[in-house]
């Protein structure tokens, strides 16, 4: 071992002290053109695809003109975007009367476990709200078992709709 070491290490005995600087606040926000690159970051990080394209056409669509149906939140702490959620309230689709869809929701992996996820939900539920509507759904694939145990320890269960596919390849 060598001295550089020693010299960082605690004495036997002697317990460390806890760092007293608390963690940054989180606050969650609508996004802003300079929030796009870290979604785009968080998305490719926890997908392994960069869709740089599709992001910014979302931001155009829900980030700059924004309204009570539509919503693109960034959770920030510490001048770091550590995650993001969007969805928009849409009327009347498959027979169901107006309510609220997350289509996108996604957490900085070493972000996780601190509330990130809970508080962007929340913050566009309450968008939803806002907006008259009493009910929020979203869609996800069954491999996602991350996601699927994050909306049901948030109150989100199966709901009365059936997913129906067909490719398009034969």
């Amino acid at each position: 071992m060598g001295t550089k070491a020693a010299a960082n290490s605690v004495a036997p005995g002697r317990p460390r002290r806890p760092s007293s600087a608390a963690p940054p606040a989180i606050e969650v926000r609508p996004v802003r053109r300079g929030d796009v690159d870290a979604v785009i970051d968080i998305d490719a990080r926890v997908t392994g695809i960069e869709k740089r394209d599709y992001w910014r056409g979302l931001y155009r669509r829900y980030g700059e003109d924004p309204s009570a149906g539509r919503q693109f939140l960034v959770a920030e702490a510490g001048g770091e975007v550590l995650g993001f959620v969007i969805g928009e309230v849409r009327d009347w689709e498959f027979g169901s009367p107006p309510c609220g869809w997350v289509f996108g929701i996604d957490v900085r992996p070493d972000a996780r476990q601190a509330g990130v996820g809970s508080k962007l939900l929340a913050a566009i539920v309450d968008g939803f709200r806002r907006a008259g509507v009493g009910k929020v759904r979203t869609i996800l694939s069954r491999e996602k078992s991350l996601v699927l145990s994050f909306f049901r320890s948030q109150g989100m269960m199966a709901g009365p709709f059936i997913p129906l596919e067909v490719d398009l390849d034969g």
